[in-house]
């Protein structure tokens, strides 16, 4: 996850060598900010990205808990990245915010109206949606591929070489992230209501789920989902599927089937309409894969039935599961940036 690193010394030593580095990656589930030194040298690997300090705070989607929370929770996990390394907002020189429900340039633009207030007048700033950090913490900062997201939520979103950029899915679950740990969830949750009902096949994840909130009739899953609808809650149910299906429950097997064929086609969508197979459909592309949903199972591995389906469409596919989170390939994309300008400003 990158050489973390604390103490004095080394936030002193990275004033002196000009300042900081911030990177936000704001999901729906949480936020974490990560801190590098500005001065630091292009890292190798990415065991040697010198983070002098991480920090995590709760939700920053301002589709999920509204924009006034979202901005706060986002001040709150800056301002404990920079004291736990021991520097201060004057020490900034480049930020990048990859957050969630960042859809619009307008979103981005309101954005950038707020942190400017927030940092010196020299530090760059830079507002992504948060499947950009994603697909740098893959590629080490360089932004070409694609990246899949499959978490609380869902999005895939490429870049070609030349800047070009496409995205699809990533509208939430209203309008259908149905590869998504909510749409999993929110599906599962169905399918125990309509067997309840007689409107569907009974099911194991009937009583797996109510073992898991504790609940003595499916009639009781009503209240509650709607004591609190929040997309993360509703999607921590994501792991009782899988072991439901994993029991060989036909009901829970079909919904993460179908779930895989979804977030295959989001992936496929992108690089078809960014060519970023080639021409004759079989050069290869970096395929970046991150989230809880494409984390690894004992028997279901939805991250490599994923990859079969689209492998079957374009057999150049490279999938990459990242060695760092994407708060550090924000911060890179930040770094990047700021030692682009210098190099500008000293005539290189």
């Amino acid at each position: 996850m990158g050489g973390y690193e604390n103490g004095e010394s080394t936030a002193a030593a990275a004033l002196a060598d000009g300042g900081v580095i911030l990177g936000v990656d704001g999901g729906t589930t949480n936020t974490v900010c990560v801190c590098l030194p500005a001065a630091m040298t292009p890292p190798e690997s990415p065991a040697t990205v010198p983070v002098l300090a991480r920090a995590v705070a709760g939700c920053s989607n301002r589709n999920s808990v509204g924009e006034n929370a979202a901005l706060e929770t986002l001040e709150q996990v800056m301002t404990q990245a920079l004291a736990l390394a021991n520097t201060d907002r004057s020490a900034v020189r480049a930020v990048c915010l990859a957050v969630s429900g960042v859809n619009h340039p307008s979103d981005q633009l309101r954005m950038l109206e707020w942190i400017r207030d927030l940092f010196p007048d020299n530090a760059k700033n830079y507002v992504e949606n948060d499947a950009v950090a994603a697909l740098a913490s893959g590629t080490m900062g360089k932004l070409h591929g694609c990246v899949l997201i499959a978490g609380t939520g869902c999005i895939a979103y490429g870049v070609t070489e030349d800047g070009k950029v496409a995205r699809a899915a990533g509208a939430g679950p209203v309008l259908g992230d149905w590869g998504s740990g909510y749409g999993i969830a929110a599906q599962a949750l169905t399918a125990v209501i309509k067997a309840y009902d007689g409107r569907g096949p009974q099911t194991r994840l009937t009583r797996d789920i109510l073992e898991k909130l504790d609940l003595s009739s499916p009639d009781e899953i009503i209240g509650w989902t709607y004591a609190d609808p929040s997309w993360a809650r509703i999607a921590a149910l994501v792991p009782v599927v899988v072991s439901s299906a994993e029991d060989g429950d036909e009901v829970a097997n079909k919904i993460l089937h179908d779930s895989v064929q979804e977030l295959a086609d989001t992936v496929i969508a992108v690089v078809q309409r960014l060519r970023l197979c080639g021409e004759d459909g079989k050069d290869m592309f970096p395929l970046v894969l991150v989230g809880g949903v494409l984390e690894g199972n004992k028997k279901w591995d939805i991250s490599g039935e994923v990859i079969k389906c689209i492998s079957k469409v374009f057999p150049g596919t490279d999938p990459i599961w990242p060695e760092v989170e994407p708060a550090i390939g924000a911060a890179l994309l930040a770094w990047s940036h700021h030692h682009k300008g210098l190099k500008l400003e000293n005539g290189s």
